[in-house]
């Protein structure tokens, strides 16, 4: 008797453990903890999914809610207008000036900075204080790509990332599609007026403009921001001039005008010399996306470019 006893009693703990391994293998909050290696090469410890994120940058603001974890968001950086929901989240600072004191005051279990902008010594005392932060670093469309999928994980939308990031990749071929085996015009980016400004090989705008069936005139000067004279312009001689901008109108449309006082310009003399919203290549966001599609149409305006991608703006931004 006393053996069928234990042996019952065995079968039934046994059962327990099982049913007990079963259980915590299938809870989300298990799944989603983890390790994950940033862009500083640093192994990063999540030990449940975050619930109180902050950004610490405009771009990385724009991913979590493209992710439609727009609720999560403890606090942001000034300048997270976009989308207008943001301009409601608590501020810590600007992303270059981080409030170290706010950001601990808003209690999150994630923080989320850029390698390019916050300062590494920010970084290291929200560590100090036991806040986990994953840094990013996309200089390229795709890796932009790249690091929405990566949050999605890190956030446990794993999922909902890669059907998202799909439908932007679907678009981003199809540009680079349609300006396949054409010729790559020679672009001015302006980055900035005055002084006149332009971007080289190291910037995200430089792959937008690559992929957009282009040529940087700028891509192979050795600082990031190159200024530039009108001499060089000329003697350059770009088929395509771009200006970035806050605005459409005003002192960037005047800004615009004043490059058709040089008719010897190819761009000046197709009258190729366009605006396009600086938050659109700017930005290592979801929006980048449009900005190459606005890019590859200002440089290939010979494209039937309705045919190549859908509406424009991107109409996911979700909680």
């Amino acid at each position: 008797m006393m053996i069928t006893q234990l042996k019952r009693y065995f079968h039934i703990k046994i059962y327990l453990n099982v049913f007990l391994i079963i259980f915590l293998s299938s809870a989300p909050l298990s799944l989603n903890a983890g390790v994950f290696h940033d862009s500083l090469g640093r192994n990063v410890a999540v030990n449940s999914v975050p619930m109180r994120i902050i950004s610490l940058a405009p771009s990385i603001t724009e991913m979590i809610y493209f992710l439609g974890l727009g609720k999560r968001l403890a606090g942001v950086t000034q300048f997270s207008y976009f989308p207008k929901d943001a301009q409601k989240k608590p501020k810590v600072g600007a992303y270059t000036d981080i409030n170290i004191e706010k950001v601990v005051t808003l209690s999150p279990d994630l923080v989320i900075a850029t390698a390019d902008g916050n300062k590494r010594g920010d970084v290291e005392m929200l560590e100090e204080a036991g806040i986990p932060v994953y840094v990013v670093n996309p200089r390229k469309v795709n890796q932009v790509l790249d690091t929405i999928e990566r949050l999605g994980e890190i956030c446990g939308v794993t999922d909902r990332a890669k059907g998202l990031v799909s439908c932007l990749r679907e678009r981003v071929a199809r540009v680079i599609k349609a300006v396949r085996n054409r010729e790559r015009p020679l672009v001015l980016l302006v980055i900035n007026v005055k002084p006149l400004m332009s971007v080289n090989q190291s910037t995200i705008h430089h792959d937008i403009i690559q992929l957009a069936g282009g040529r940087n005139m700028t891509g192979d000067q050795p600082i990031t921001y190159p200024r530039l004279n009108i001499e060089e312009v000329i003697r350059k001689g770009p088929d395509v001039i771009i200006i970035s901008s806050m605005e459409m109108g005003g002192e960037f449309e005047k800004a615009r005008k004043e490059w058709f006082l040089w008719p010897t310009l190819p761009a000046v003399q197709k009258g190729d010399v366009y605006l396009i919203d600086s938050d659109l290549i700017d930005r290592a966001a979801p929006r980048i996306v449009i900005g190459l599609e606005e890019m590859a149409r200002l440089i290939h305006p010979e494209i039937e470019w309705r045919s190549v991608h859908g509406p424009l703006p991107i109409p996911i931004y979700r909680d």
